[in-house]
């Protein structure tokens, strides 16, 4: 009797065991991590499928890299071009909507047009004729790319700027919040992370509610040649949650202090 019981503890051991070692690799944009979603949402689908999820939060464009060379099995980032770019080129099986926010402009008061709140460009414009600091992430995330863009818009080379008034810091959304602080600088977030972040100091929002500041995150399962077909079924599995009523659900639910941080605009159609 005492070996049949023996036996059967080992088997539980192992079905465990088993069970805890399924996971896949989420390669994630900052923003969604620094928000704390991530502790949120997972563990509710890991609870509902024993599949666990691991986390490698970098820039949208380390993601789409590290995907690339297979170090990825999903991925949510934000910038649409270049996700499709990755699913075009055979990287990814789909590119699926999941979820918005916006950026805002972020600084110490005192530079604020109660007129131009919403313009994002008279913002940046303005910036350069105060002669103010304003600090980059530099990293080639979708944050960073969303500000490129409005630079652009606003026809000011930030590349000339460098090291002077324009300071890159290479780094997360929230180490960037850090430094931008401690400069007494203004930079571009996404709204989620600013919403969580709780070294704000004396900083406000300064510009927000444009339609060129929406943020949208998208969904792609990976596809590369040495993925398991149980990585790549795991993978469309979470990524169909996600986008179910389920996950919009619980995306939708997410708050701090509150406030809503992102919602959910998944369709429900399948990752695959």
């Amino acid at each position: 009797m005492t070996k049949i019981v023996s036996l059967i503890l080992l088997a539980l051991t192992f079905k465990t065991y088993s069970d805890s070692a399924r996971y896949i690799t989420l390669q994630s944009t900052t923003s969604t991590e620094n928000s704390g979603l991530y502790d949120f949402l997972l563990p509710k689908f890991t609870q509902k499928t024993g599949v666990d999820v691991r986390v490698v939060a970098v820039g949208t464009g380390q993601a789409l890299r590290n995907a690339r060379n297979g170090d990825g099995d999903i991925l949510i980032t934000h910038a649409r071009e270049a996700e499709e770019e990755f699913v075009k080129t055979g990287y990814g099986l789909r590119r699926l909507n999941l979820m918005f926010n916006d950026f805002v402009i972020v600084g110490p008061p005192g530079l604020a047009d109660s007129k131009k709140r919403t313009d994002p460009i008279y913002f940046f414009k303005k910036i350069v004729e105060k002669k103010q600091i304003f600090v980059s992430r530099g990293d080639d995330s979708g944050t960073h790319k969303k500000e490129l863009d409005l630079w652009e818009k606003a026809g000011v080379d930030v590349a000339a700027a460098s090291g002077r008034w324009y300071r890159e810091t290479g780094t997360g959304m929230g180490a960037t919040l850090n430094i931008a602080i401690g400069m007494g600088a203004y930079t571009l977030t996404d709204r989620g992370t600013w919403i969580a972040f709780k070294n704000k100091s004396d900083f406000e929002i300064m510009v927000e509610g444009s339609d060129i500041l929406h943020n949208q995150y998208g969904v792609v399962v990976a596809n590369y040649q040495n993925q398991t077909n149980t990585k790549r079924d795991d993978a469309i599995e979470f990524c169909n949650w996600l986008v179910s009523e389920e996950g919009r659900k619980e995306i939708n639910s997410f708050r701090i202090n509150r406030q809503q941080l992102f919602y959910a605009n998944g369709d429900s159609s399948s990752c695959d």
